[in-house]
């Protein structure tokens, strides 16, 4: 009876253990097919993404070939997308990687919906005006025209177009001046007039940057090749910059204007006559330049 009892427990146990093993192969199944399912589905929304971007570089490139002149604008934007197409084909397939990706895609999705729609209310404007001018101005108006629309574009779109994750710096210009006791500070265009060298410019308004502490580099080059101010030196990998100053500043996401200054090394010394050179760096890479004389 004991033996009986014993046996068929050994077989309920066995039974138990087959169901468990069964189960598990089936779970391990299940789970090697919803991570088959997840990656199509990323491949496909990746693919989805991309295939979107490429439509939105087409559009670009007829808004392009649509405009008599170079729209720089619509140059930089077109870059931006084919630098987010090129990155996007080599990223994981993983959500974090897509999100990312899909969220640039809207900024620029969005950017371009405004920049076309300005582009085209400039166009009809453009027409309108050109049919209904006298004969006798047209080559007058047609001139004017190339102008202003070159200005009104750049006016309009200016504050738009900023979706490349890094600094920009516009409106620059640099000077010598003379600074009384009072703190009055008076241009001069002679350099034995001038104590210090005044650079201002504007650093663009980009809704992709991150806002906080940042910081440019400037170099200012006197016209016999040195570099003044504290001269220098930052390495950005097998690249080297000498630098006048760094310009800190703290960034939120709005057109910040700033102006430096570069005194004399000694006040009994001139700054030297003849052309300056003015740059500015975010990191290693020039984002605007200026050139001054000085008599």
């Amino acid at each position: 009876m004991t033996n009986n009892t014993a046996s068929r427990g050994l077989k309920v146990a066995l039974g138990i253990a087959i169901a468990l093993f069964i189960g598990l192969g089936v779970f391990s199944s299940s789970l090697y097919k919803e991570k088959q399912e997840n990656e199509k589905v990323l491949i496909s929304e990746k693919t989805k993404v991309l295939k979107e971007l490429n439509q939105m570089a087409t559009q670009y490139d007829v808004a392009m070939s649509e405009n008599n002149v170079v729209n720089q604008n619509l140059v930089e934007a077109k870059e931006r997308i084919q630098g987010l197409i090129d990155s996007l084909k080599v990223s994981e397939n993983n959500i974090k990687s897509l999100w990312k990706y899909k969220k640039k895609y809207l900024a620029l999705q969005d950017e371009m919906n405004y920049i076309l729609s300005e582009n085209d209310k400039l166009k009809v404007e453009n027409q309108m005006l050109a049919t209904s001018l006298d004969s006798t101005k047209i080559q007058l108006v047609e001139r004017t025209m190339f102008t202003d629309s070159l200005l009104v574009q750049n006016i309009a779109l200016a504050d738009v177009v900023e979706s490349a994750a890094v600094l920009s710096a516009n409106s620059m210009k640099a000077f010598g001046v003379l600074e009384r006791s009072s703190g009055k500070q008076i241009p001069m265009e002679k350099a034995s007039r001038s104590d210090k060298i005044k650079i201002c410019f504007t650093v663009a308004k980009n809704k992709l940057v991150e806002a906080g502490d940042k910081e440019l580099f400037v170099q200012v080059i006197d016209p016999k090749n040195n570099i003044l101010g504290s001269n220098e030196q930052v390495v950005f990998g097998e690249e080297t910059l000498n630098y006048s100053l760094i310009s800190k500043f703290n960034y939120e996401n709005q057109s910040l204007p700033i102006c430096e200054y570069i005194s004399k090394k000694d006040k009994k010394d001139d700054f030297e006559k003849g052309m300056y050179k003015v740059n500015v760096f975010n990191g290693k890479e020039l984002i605007t330049s200026t050139q001054f004389s000085m008599r």
